[in-house]
């Protein structure tokens, strides 16, 4: 159980110097951005923040593999630990100066989701979770909604923009949600919808194609302060690329329902 505690210290450390790296940096214009795929963007403060991320994370725990987009786009399936690392989610919101963005680290050690860490950047707030221990924001334990009349809910969505072909049926989702719950908010970071999630100011989630370092740590996050996270299909897995539903118990049941239905 240590182990796993020593894990969160060690992600806080790291998330905490690549966002005190973040705050110093001027957002650079458009002809500086790296496009990695249809509105996917890059920039040298994503690939910075993730190479200090990951030089303090195999340096305090040697022998450790970093998994992230800028670095090493691989499944995270090895024993010992692998870090699964986004420095930067919500590069577009920090492209604009729009301030919801985060730096997301969790750990897998033999193959189990372990530790988590979000840092929101522009907050300050760090959330923390360890598999046993709870998920925290400070000193107070986080806990999922207790709402479960979708129509009191407020949920939280991500849109496909990575993935087109997908953007019709989750229209049909996105119509399917509005009419039943009580409003719906996508603000551009998964990380930090699934910490606001875990607690207890979203009662649902939903996004349709995301990849394992968008949600790593927030799925953790979600599952220790007692909600549940699965793909459209109920898998648990979710640390590949592809969907991802989560809730308080009630909401994560109707929510993935109702997708379905759509």
């Amino acid at each position: 159980m240590r182990k796993r505690l020593d894990l969160v210290e060690v992600a806080a450390r790291a998330a905490r110097r690549a966002a005190r790296y973040l705050r110093t940096v001027r957002p650079p214009p458009p002809d500086a951005w790296t496009e990695k795929g249809r509105h996917d963007f890059a920039t040298e403060a994503d690939r910075r923040a993730e190479a200090l991320i990951a030089e303090m994370l195999t340096t305090l725990v040697p022998g450790s593999l970093v998994v992230g987009e800028e670095l090493s786009p691989t499944a995270a399936r090895r024993s010992g630990v692998v870090w699964i690392v986004d420095p930067l989610d919500g590069t577009t919101n920090f492209l604009h100066g729009y301030p919801q963005y985060a730096v997301s680290i969790a750990a897998v050690r033999d193959g189990v989701l372990s530790a988590a860490v979000v840092h929101d950047v522009p907050r300050g707030l760090v959330y923390r979770a360890a598999r046993g221990h709870g998920a925290w924001l400070g000193r107070a334990r986080l806990a999922v909604s207790p709402i479960s009349d979708p129509r009191h809910s407020l949920v939280g969505t991500g849109f496909p923009f990575r993935n087109l072909d997908l953007l019709e049926p989750y229209l049909r989702q996105f119509a399917t949600v509005t009419r039943a719950a009580s409003g719906i908010r996508r603000a551009g970071s998964a990380a930090i919808d699934l910490a606001d999630l875990a607690a207890g100011r979203f009662d649902a989630f939903w996004e349709p194609a995301l990849a394992p370092w968008d949600v790593a740590a927030g799925v953790l996050l979600v599952r220790e302060a007692g909600g549940v996270v699965t793909t459209f299909d109920g898998s648990d897995d979710v640390l590949d690329h592809g969907s991802i539903v989560a809730g308080n118990p009630a909401m994560h049941r109707w929510l993935i329902d109702l997708i379905g239905s759509a």
